[in-house]
């Protein structure tokens, strides 16, 4: 047997709040988690966008039933499957979709990245590589991605500033993942300002408002 790949033009979906015009000052970068779709999440942050704060959510390529076979069907940046290649296949996408964003603006916007849950590790392993600069990494009920290249985020983080944001009866962040990030956000030698607020695995509106403005 002969395993092989083959590379081809593909199709993905993204939201935006608005139409990027010269009046945007600072562009959202948000990473929906698993099972979750781009245009539910986007809606999420649809109180926050203003003419000058604009909203892009980017929607993973991977699609799936929430349950059995008929249904809610959610999306999911990669599965144990072809990891590396699903991990390779995103920063394409994600690299090609910022870039044409981008492309609109002549003075080019702030920028912000957001991940929630699963997409918290796709935000930090693209954001890392990516050959721009960020603003702001918020990482929301989720963390940086374990395997991603401390030596090189390192110097890429280094003038961004970085939140991170936990529910205190969230039941999918256990102290074993904590310990975790500890080692990680050691490694990258960054002030991390970590936050916490009454609730699960969600978004808190009026925590995410006061992060939001004070970008």
């Amino acid at each position: 047997m002969i395993r092989s790949t083959h590379r081809f033009t593909y199709e993905s979906t993204y939201f935006l709040s608005k139409e990027p015009d010269e009046k945007v000052k600072d562009l959202w970068i948000v990473f929906h988690g698993y099972g979750q779709l781009a245009e539910y999440f986007l809606r999420k942050f649809q109180f926050l966008a203003t003419e000058e704060r604009l909203f892009l959510a980017p929607e993973a390529t991977n699609y799936s039933y929430l349950k059995d076979f008929k249904g809610r069907v959610g999306a999911n940046w990669m599965t144990r499957h072809e990891r590396e290649l699903a991990i390779a296949n995103n920063h394409r996408y994600l690299d090609g979709l910022v870039e044409g964003i981008l492309e609109s603006f002549e003075q080019k916007p702030r920028i912000h990245v957001l991940g929630f849950s699963q997409g918290a590790a796709t935000a930090t392993r693209w954001a890392s590589q990516w050959k721009g600069s960020l603003d702001t990494l918020l990482l929301w009920a989720g963390g940086f991605a374990e395997d991603m290249a401390l030596d090189i985020a390192r110097d890429k983080f280094e003038e961004t500033t970085i939140f991170s944001v936990l529910g205190s009866q969230d039941q999918l962040i256990n102290e074993e993942s904590l310990a975790r990030q500890k080692i990680l956000i050691q490694g990258l030698d960054r002030d991390v300002e970590q936050l916490e607020f009454q609730g699960g695995h969600e978004l808190d509106s009026e925590l995410l408002r006061k992060i939001v403005e004070k970008a």
